[in-house]
């Protein structure tokens, strides 16, 4: 009897517990189904529909800056249509697919927030079951990621009705210049990740503007009906760009398409009209993702310092006919007037012949666009646009011998001559080359090549530039060229071994040479920062790399050297000159004339240590030049 009443109670316990089917779960989704994001309804015997979903995901901006807040709706189609629960959380659109950002807390207690993945706030959920039209929310990207991410979504119309994995358009996180002001929460720790995607039911169809193109069209009719011009050099051939100008002219209409390639982060892309191959004082055409559509933007840069105004161009210059962001492609269709002037400077597209400047970064400014990180290229000729041509880049011949020169000079003939003059006056002792000790001989030798690269590295870029652009590096690499400049004529006076002025003019060739090589070495730390010399950021490690093989060699042969003058005293000591005789007296003074033509003790060691830095010292040389002129070495490493 007492088990049928307690079944009994049992049954009634769970018919007055049973969840109304037309609510959702009354407080939120538990942090259980953050990977899943699959209700639990009946114990997992209601399953999503596999319809396309009545209710959407839009946000207020499709690019935005690292650590900036945009908004997320969560809406019916038709607008107000209801829901009751909803699950929200943003993933990386690439693996390994983690959960990113943070989501706000609502001033009226309408949404609760979720710790995933050991994250805190990385999602978001209801806070009541009730009725509801539209769900605002405020979502915070995070400092250090770059890239696509994807809105996530369940949304329940009823306990019955749900769907799972509702998308929104990708929104692109792009580095910004400007610090965002930061939501109210805790900065949550590292999170390992997941290898789950973004959840997409099975028959979702994309929306036709984040649709991925299977052809790409912008190729058709280069170089016979339109000018098309990109980076990298040669791209258009082989249709790989990794962003594209078109120019069609018809009549007066000049047509202009800028498209980004495709997985390059772009924030934007931008088109310039130049009278020379470089920037500054130019025409620009810029097109910009902001909240939610691609805009169109016209700038005029300046070369020193760089910059890219948009208040000194009339914005009226420029129409957009036609513009899309599929896929973190940017692309967008533009109609110049035929005659533009700014600042007093008249941009005539029907007479005057300009340069093409293609370029596009992964960063913005307050009103201006960010550094153009991810590639720019200048074409080779100024031409007129109405002329279709086959364009190729502009030679980078100059600034690549520039750069070889240079790296040949102060990676490798200063520091080897330095070497020399420091470490080896007291080897190879009575062998000379032209009259002049060996150590010597080399040293200038070493040196004079030293000098030659630089003065003609130096005359090379002046050649190139045509003027003169001021920046840390080209500051710190004058310095370095008027020391080096200064160094042999300083020479030429050299006063005699026994002149009370000699110790003056060592210290002071001792302190020229070095300071010209810690600088030297410092410029080409700061070149592979510029955006024309197309050098990859890791350089710096080899940079880095050779300073610390160049420091250690310096410290085994200081060891080195204190040990065999050690030596040498010790042997002096053990003769006592005032208990000699006469004879062993001469006999010793022929035996220490002797041992003044021969080398120092571990002269061996020296010459052997020598050798292999030599040979270091030109593997590191030949990598760096590489660099230089194979740049941007990512083309050849099947890099974007």
């Amino acid at each position: 009897m007492t088990l049928r009443w307690l079944a009994l109670a049992t049954a009634l316990l769970a018919v007055a517990t049973w969840p109304d089917p037309g609510q959702s779960l009354p407080q939120g989704a538990p942090e259980t189904v953050c990977d899943t994001m699959l209700p639990f309804h009946s114990g997992g015997s209601v399953l999503p529909q596999s319809s396309v979903s009545p209710f959407s995901v839009e946000t207020s901006s499709t690019t935005v800056g690292q650590g900036q807040t945009i908004r997320v709706d969560l809406t019916g189609v038709p607008a107000g249509l209801s829901f009751g629960g909803y699950m929200i959380q943003a993933r990386n659109r690439n693996p390994p697919y983690q959960i990113v950002g943070q989501f706000g807390a609502a001033r009226d207690g309408t949404i609760k927030l979720m710790n995933c993945e050991n994250s805190v706030n990385n999602s978001a959920t209801h806070s009541n079951a009730g009725a509801k039209q539209q769900v605002l929310l405020e979502w915070q990207s995070p400092v250090d990621f770059l890239g696509q991410v994807v809105f996530n979504a369940t949304i329940a119309q009823s306990y019955n009705e749900f769907w799972v994995g509702v998308p929104s358009q990708p929104v692109q996180i792009v580095r910004r210049d400007l610090t965002a002001a930061p939501l109210p929460t805790q900065s949550p720790p590292a999170s390992a990740g997941t290898t789950r995607a973004p959840y997409v039911p099975p028959n979702y169809v994309a929306p036709s503007n984040v649709a991925a193109a299977t052809s790409d069209p912008i190729y058709n009719g280069c170089g016979q009906s339109k000018n098309c011009f990109g980076f990298p050099d040669g791209c258009v051939s082989s249709k790989t760009c990794t962003s594209i100008a078109v120019v069609t002219v018809r009549g007066d209409i000049y047509e202009f398409e800028i498209q980004s390639g495709r997985g390059t982060n772009a924030a934007y892309v931008a088109v310039g009209l130049s009278e020379d191959p470089k920037m500054g004082e130019d025409l620009t055409t810029e097109c910009v993702p902001e909240n939610g559509r691609v805009n169109l933007y016209s700038s005029y840069t300046s070369a020193t310092p760089y910059a890219a105004t948009r208040s000194v161009v009339g914005q009226s210059s420029a129409r957009l006919m036609d513009a899309s962001l599929v896929d973190g492609v940017i692309y967008c269709r533009v109609q110049r007037d035929a005659v533009t002037s700014v600042q007093g400077k008249t941009f005539d597209l029907r007479n005057g012949k300009y340069h093409l400047l293609v370029a596009s970064g992964s960063s913005l400014k307050e009103n201006s666009v960010g550094y153009h990180d991810i590639g720019r290229l200048p074409s080779g000729n100024a031409i007129n646009l109405a002329e279709v041509q086959d364009l190729s880049g502009s030679s980078k011949l100059l600034v690549q011998l520039h750069g070889a020169f240079m790296i040949a000079a102060w990676i490798g003939t200063t520091s080897l001559g330095i070497i020399f003059a420091r470490y080896f006056k007291q080897t190879w002792v009575g062998s000379q080359s032209c009259g002049k000790d060996q150590w010597f001989a080399w040293h200038r030798l070493l040196m004079v090549t030293t000098w030659s690269l630089t003065i003609a590295a130096y005359v090379l870029i002046w050649v190139e530039l045509k003027r003169a652009v001021w920046h840390a590096h080209s500051i710190i690499g004058l310095i370095t060229v008027i020391l080096c400049f200064l160094q042999p004529i300083g020479a030429l006076f050299r006063p005699g071994p026994n002149d009370k002025n000699r110790p003056y003019f060592n210290w002071g060739h001792w302190l020229g040479g070095n300071l010209a090589h810690i600088l030297g070495i410092v410029t080409i730390f700061f070149s592979v920062k510029l955006p024309k010399a197309e050098l990859p950021e890791w350089m710096d490690w080899i940079l880095v790399s050779f300073v610390v093989v160049h420091v250690l060699v310096h410290l085994i042969f200081s060891v080195a050297g204190m040990a065999s003058e050690r030596h040498q005293s010790q042997r002096a000591n053990n003769f006592q000159m005032g208990d000699l005789s006469h004879h062993h007296q001469h006999a010793m003074r022929n035996g220490m004339s002797m041992e003044r033509k021969m080398d120092a003790p571990y002269a061996g060691m020296r010459k052997g240590l020598l050798g292999v830095y030599a040979v270091v010292l030109v593997l590191f040389v030949v990598v760096l030049i590489l660099l230089v002129v194979l740049a941007p070495i990512e083309q050849y490493l099947g890099k974007s």
